[in-house]
């Protein structure tokens, strides 16, 4: 079984470090790396997830690349500060993980999601940002985001959070029915659908917002949809609540 360090949490959304599902003895431990990974799965010294990293702040991306870096696993293929020179990494290297800021000097970083989804199909995205927006979440979750990060509460992770969106990557013609809805995830999805906002639902369930805000990820992810209205839609008629 995988182990991995207590689930963290952060602005946005909290990345649940699952077990993997290996079988004892096909993990390779990584000196330095905070958990140990499965030799099988891409993230080795061989085989790296490769990170493209777009944030207009050069401090930040010199810390976050140095942390990418520094472990294995992980390895930046190019870097960027600001949309102009995202777009044009996203078209010239061929990576796994975007990690961008929402928020660039000249736009915004929606706009590289959209941009890569078209370009880059089967890579993932990871947006980071300052501080938690429960819009902001939403909305990258539904421009294609796998995951949301805050700038300022997570530093030391960022190479587990590059490796966790990259293995959680769901199978792209895996049928919806196989994946069907938790009892937790419906109650959300209820919810969504009488038109409580995040918060509101956190406070009803007795649960933080980014505990909602996952859900909700997982919520698009099992139903392979990318807005509230197609959730709710797909799920009435499925008969999934």
């Amino acid at each position: 079984m995988a182990i991995f360090p207590p689930e963290p949490r952060m602005a946005g959304v909290t990345f649940k470090l699952q077990d993997v599902g290996a079988s004892e003895g096909r993990f390779g431990g990584h000196g330095g790396a905070p958990s140990v990974w499965p030799d099988f799965l891409k993230g080795q010294a061989d085989c790296p997830v490769r990170v493209l990293l777009v944030d207009d702040d050069a401090h930040i991306r010199l810390v976050i690349a140095q942390e990418l870096m520094s472990d294995p696993r992980t390895l930046v293929v190019a870097q960027a500060s600001s949309l102009r020179e995202g777009r044009k990494a996203i078209k010239q290297h061929e990576f796994d993980v975007l990690l961008v800021d929402l928020h660039l000097g000249d736009g915004e970083g929606f706009e590289l999601l959209d941009y890569m989804k078209t370009v880059r199909p089967s890579a993932e995205a990871v947006v980071i940002s300052v501080m938690e927006n429960d819009d902001e979440v939403l909305r990258a979750f539904e421009r294609g985001a796998t995951g949301y990060l805050g700038k300022n509460s997570w530093f030391g992770n960022y190479p587990q959070a590059v490796l966790q969106v990259h293995v959680d990557q769901p199978t792209r013609h895996e049928s919806v029915e196989v994946d069907r809805l938790s009892d937790r995830e419906k109650e959300v999805l209820r919810m969504v659908a009488s038109g409580y906002t995040s918060a509101e639902i956190a406070t009803n369930l007795l649960i933080s917002g980014m505990t909602v805000n996952t859900h909700i990820r997982n919520i698009y992810r099992k139903l392979q949809v990318r807005t509230r209205a197609q959730a709710v839609r797909f799920a009435s008629l499925r008969g999934l609540f």
